[in-house]
């Protein structure tokens, strides 16, 4: 498959601090591709250094085939981006802005025009579109900027936490439509976010960085998948011998107590009969016992914690 976006060996320093470290990528043509991490991890001078923005210390990459180095122009004109800042002339209206931008983009003035109403009717801004974008609210500003990012039509998107500030429905809307993106017309999406569920709805594949270097990347599937089972139990009577002696049991990494039910993580191979009977025999009234792959958002936070882990030699 055609990579939209390919790196190897990106990095960018400031003074003596890596930003961005011996970075490979390859974002497929038409998926959609997560970039997680905490904050300062390197996520948006990763976006900067592929928009051409930043120019790399070490290390190559190209988006659609242009090189960041020589093409960042070429870049720069055939993707759309959003990033922390939402890029809009707070004196203009809703449509002169979205006119001026589609100026910039050479967008012919019949097409303008249309692609112009048929964003803002969508994102509900149609009836707003003569007000200054200074009378508008964050969630409308942002919504406004999503569709600035569409507005020419780009084969590929740079979204820098999209949907933080959204109210619940407009998200879902704006995650559905980037769906339908990638899906019906081939766009290639490169998101970040903090909304580890939305990743696992949204992308075809995810990577982790932490402190500028990568550190996971695969299917959400395929990243769940390093993380331990566990068998979730709901009931009563979970006295503490009873943990303690579950703790000890063949099989089992580890007891916590949740809300009032016991998640039992599940060592390689562990078996999870023996451990309601178990709990039976000790008294423990057992409602229900499911077993439960781990979430992206727990198999995150336990990359973070191994790779602290191994920084430390711990």
């Amino acid at each position: 498959m055609t990579a939209a976006i390919r790196a190897r060996g990106l990095g960018r320093r400031f003074g003596g601090v890596d930003a961005v470290a011996d970075l490979d990528l390859d974002v497929p043509a038409g998926s959609i591709y997560g970039f997680l991490g905490p904050n300062g991890a390197g996520k948006t001078t990763t976006i900067r250094l592929l928009l051409g923005l930043l120019r790399p210390t070490t290390g190559e990459a190209e988006v659609l085939g242009h090189d960041v180095r020589t093409g960042a122009p070429a870049v720069r004109e055939a993707v759309g981006v959003l990033l922390e800042t939402d890029g809009l002339y707070h004196r203009l209206t809703a449509r002169q802005n979205l006119d001026f931008y589609g100026r910039v983009a050479r967008v012919p003035a019949t097409d303008r025009a249309r692609r112009i109403r048929a964003l803002l009717e969508h994102i509900d801004l149609w009836d707003r579109r003569d007000e200054p974008v200074a009378d508008f609210s964050f969630g409308m500003r942002k919504k406004l900027a999503l569709a600035r990012a569409f507005l020419h039509r780009p084969t590929l998107l740079f979204l820098d936490e999209p949907t933080s500030g959204l109210d619940t429905p407009t998200a879902v809307g704006l995650r559905q439509e980037l769906l339908r993106l990638a899906r019906d017309e081939g766009v290639t999406v490169f998101l970040t976010t903090h909304n580890l569920l939305e990743a696992e709805k949204l992308c075809d594949r995810v990577a982790v960085i932490r402190k500028g270097r990568r550190i996971a990347e695969g299917a959400p599937a395929s990243i769940r998948a390093r993380s331990r089972r566990s068998l979730e139990v709901t009931g009563a009577g979970f006295a503490p011998e009873l943990v303690a002696t579950v703790v000890g049991m063949p099989g089992v990494a580890g007891v916590r107590r949740e809300n009032g039910r016991l998640r039992i993580e599940l060592a390689e191979g562990g078996e999870t009969a023996p451990i309601v009977r178990a709990l039976v025999v000790g008294g423990a009234e057992v409602a229900e016992a499911r077993v439960a792959g781990a979430s992206l958002e727990e198999t995150f936070l336990a990359l973070l914690e191994e790779s602290d882990e191994s920084e430390t030699g711990a």
